[in-house]
């Protein structure tokens, strides 16, 4: 009798002691937790970042935690952080792809080489960029078709984003025939930018002969436009200059040929 006293005073401190280590680590990784994602949202960090290193670092916690309870309890933690440590091993072989993604979207979040709303191409694909997650990222195409862009695919090429900048300029190549008043369409090019009030004074326009080309004059049109513009105005620009160059009577050729025929004399006339 005197044994068992011993043995239930003996293990129920223990126990007691692991049920304290738990409750208290538990309660310590909560406020941790959340103070680590009150510290990375005032510093205006990623919300899917800030949800992610937030749950890591409680899961990380909460596994210290335990293995501190079981220790105290007696059990031998060596070999279950080893059983711990292959399993993650193995884990990670197995889902080598998927966390290849999962690194690409941390350092997306981290690095933001672009965030959601803007005008995206990369990987082989351009859209909008409709949601930002830890192993794709959705992007909506103009027509509305949504693309899932493995993030370790889209880190690993070229990322231009076309809403960066508030401004951007639209180049454009407009051409006229040879026999076409270079200096009269070079003028209506520039009253139609006048015009509108979506070109930017700043940085100048531009127009200006870019090629003499095989069948026209090529010329550079550059205006500057805002984001929200683009688009709309490049349609309106074209329009306009089919317009204006038939009522000055400026010509858009279309590519042609110019074939000579020689005539060669016959063979008994170039006998005789």
């Amino acid at each position: 009798m005197a044994n068992i006293q011993e043995w239930l005073i003996t293990y129920g401190i223990k126990v007691l002691g692991a049920v304290v280590i738990l409750l208290l680590g538990l309660w310590t990784a909560k406020i941790l937790t959340s103070l680590l994602r009150r510290v990375m949202t005032a510093r205006c960090i990623e919300p899917t970042l800030v949800s992610f290193c937030g749950n890591l670092a409680q899961t990380v916690l909460v596994i210290f935690v335990i293995i501190a309870a079981l220790s105290n309890l007696g059990f031998e933690t060596t070999s279950l952080i080893a059983v711990l440590g292959a399993a993650g091993l193995a884990i990670g072989l197995a889902l080598q792809a998927s966390l290849s993604n999962l690194a690409a979207g941390v350092m997306i979040l981290m690095f933001r080489p672009f965030k959601a709303g803007d005008y995206i191409e990369g990987a082989g694909v351009a859209g909008e960029v409709d949601g930002l997650h830890l192993f794709t990222t959705r992007l909506k195409t103009p027509d509305h078709k949504i693309i899932y862009v493995p993030n370790g695919k889209l880190m690993n090429d070229n990322i231009t984003n076309f809403s960066r900048q508030p401004q951007r300029r639209m180049d454009l190549i407009v051409g006229i025939s040879y026999s076409a008043d270079l200096a009269l369409a070079k003028e209506v090019l520039w009253e139609i930018l006048r015009a509108d009030p979506r070109v930017l004074p700043e940085p100048t326009p531009r127009v200006a002969v870019f090629a003499l080309a095989d069948s026209s004059v090529n010329l550079a049109v550059r205006p500057w436009i805002r984001q929200e513009d683009y688009w709309n105005f490049y349609f309106d620009i074209w329009e306009a200059i089919k317009l204006r160059f038939d009522a000055a009577g400026i010509g858009i050729p279309f590519p042609q040929r110019d074939v000579h025929l020689h005539q060669v004399p016959a063979a008994k006339e170039r006998a005789a």
